[in-house]
């Protein structure tokens, strides 16, 4: 998400996606750095297929990112970090926002 007034569905994707404590914790783990999928969650003490589903939202509203890499070993491992986000949330911001909301009757 840039710093930009984001779209209405944009928005949504990103405070749904930081609306869950385990997803603020994740992120605040990845802005310390990279780290692959088995040992954060360890570090958060979560499933890794409960682990997935979280970053799967987070990496939809484009707060993280994945990406696969080969070990020496020649054993593939996923990693993840934080991307860099800004959002002004601003009742201006949820005004303009709100006018380009798709259908979400």
């Amino acid at each position: 998400m840039n710093e930009e007034t984001p779209r209405g569905d944009e928005l949504l994707r990103v405070l749904t996606a930081l609306a869950n404590p385990q997803r603020l914790r994740i992120v605040g783990i990845l802005t310390r750095g990279r780290q692959y999928v088995s040992r954060l969650a360890r570090e958060l003490g979560i499933s890794r297929p409960l682990l997935y589903v979280h970053l799967h939202r987070l990496e939809a509203a484009g707060l993280v990112v994945g990406v696969l890499e080969t070990a020496g070993d020649g054993k593939t491992m996923k990693y993840y970090r934080a991307t860099q986000f800004a959002v002004q949330l601003t009742p201006h911001t949820v005004m303009r926002a709100a006018t380009t909301l798709g259908d979400h009757r």
